[in-house]
């Protein structure tokens, strides 16, 4: 179906009508609705526009399905909400991913949340520790001691 068809139904149903529509079909495919999207279906245009917007990026993708799934995940995983990893795996995995597969994900996801906590850090601490000149020792041996 066209974005234009797709709209054209819309119009045709009403909000409300696809917005329950849409829910109960994330419901049969995933088994439950993420929560933000019930939130989301107590104002239906919300809902609609979200998921049009979803649709539109995913379904557009060059990437494979499953490959989206498991990038949602990843980034789930990396701002730490356990809802977004759990419907996002559950998804992946309907999509044929294998537990290697999300292991890796789950590692990639945690190294890059570690590096941005890393790099946050350590660009405070030269605004703040100027007199360092980008040489402090941060792990406590060798030279001199940051006061």
């Amino acid at each position: 179906m066209t974005f234009e068809e797709t709209l054209d139904r819309i119009a045709k149903k009403g909000s409300k009508k696809t917005a329950r529509d849409w829910m109960m079909q994330i419901e049969q495919e995933y088994g439950s609705v993420p929560f933000i999207f019930k939130r989301m279906s107590e104002h239906p245009e919300v809902l609609i526009s979200h998921l049009l917007y979803k649709g539109a990026v995913t379904e557009t993708s060059a990437l494979d399905p499953k490959t989206v799934e498991l990038i949602s995940m990843a980034v789930g995983a990396a701002l730490q909400c356990s809802h977004c990893v759990d419907y996002h795996m559950q998804a992946a995995i309907q999509k044929n991913a294998t537990r290697e597969e999300i292991l890796e994900v789950i590692l990639i996801a945690g190294l890059l949340a570690n590096s941005v906590v890393l790099a946050e850090a350590y660009r405070v601490m030269e605004n703040r520790l100027p007199e360092c000149g980008g040489s402090c020792d941060t792990n406590g041996v060798g030279g001199s001691k940051v006061r």
